[in-house]
């Protein structure tokens, strides 16, 4: 069945927007990634991937309408299938991640792309997969920007974005993804480093900007 955006930030389905935002707002701060570490972390990023869309809808008044259109009609079979595969990879891609079996979240989180071409979520996951492997930058690459794509205004994405492009040698590109992450998230004093880099013209030391995580 399709998500229930209200029931991800905990809020009525007759909340302002003014409470929707401070919901938003409290939930990113208690869920942020940067705040857990190992295992804990690829769960946080899920979660705050999960809260970040729920907020992008319901801040918007025409595309929380549809929503509540969606919300109050029967699901399709097919849709709600559609949704239970999608969770079965993205749930099984993660816990390959945290369990440092790259490789195989590679190959769940391709197949959560399959079952849903549109999950901005599925495209993140296999671009910080496959970023782990030196052979997979390139679909590292595709799959981050498919993510930005979908879902431009995540800072985690245009943040992880701008790190993979730059370690391609991409740092136009790079230096714009970082930009928007600043426009979107605020201050970052790591994207702030990686700018300064970017703009003296030298690639060294970007590996280690930003660890393996993203």
């Amino acid at each position: 069945m399709a998500p229930d955006y209200y029931s991800i930030l905990a809020v009525s389905r007759n909340a302002t927007s003014d409470q929707i935002r401070d919901r938003f707002r409290e939930l990113a701060r208690l869920r942020h990634p940067d705040r857990f570490q190992g295992a804990e972390r690829a769960r946080a990023e899920l979660e705050f991937q999960e809260i970040t869309e729920a907020f992008n809808v319901l801040s918007n008044p025409d595309r929380r309408r549809q929503h509540d259109v969606e919300l109050a009609r029967p699901e399709l079979g097919v849709n709600a299938d559609t949704q239970r595969l999608l969770r079965f990879h993205l749930e099984a891609g993660v816990q390959f991640y945290r369990d440092g079996n790259f490789a195989q979240a590679v190959e769940s989180f391709e197949r959560a792309t399959q079952a849903d071409a549109k999950s901005h979520q599925a495209w993140h996951h296999l671009a910080q997969a496959a970023a782990q492997h030196p052979r997979h930058r390139a679909k590292a690459v595709s799959a981050i920007v498919r993510a930005c794509e979908l879902n431009g205004m995540n800072p985690s994405y245009l943040k992880l974005a701008g790190r993979l492009h730059a370690e391609a040698g991409q740092l136009e590109a790079a230096e714009r993804y970082y930009n928007e992450a600043i426009t979107w998230g605020g201050e970052d004093p790591v994207v702030s480093k990686a700018l300064e880099e970017i703009r003296k013209g030298s690639k060294k030391g970007w590996g280690g900007l930003f660890g393996r995580g993203g």
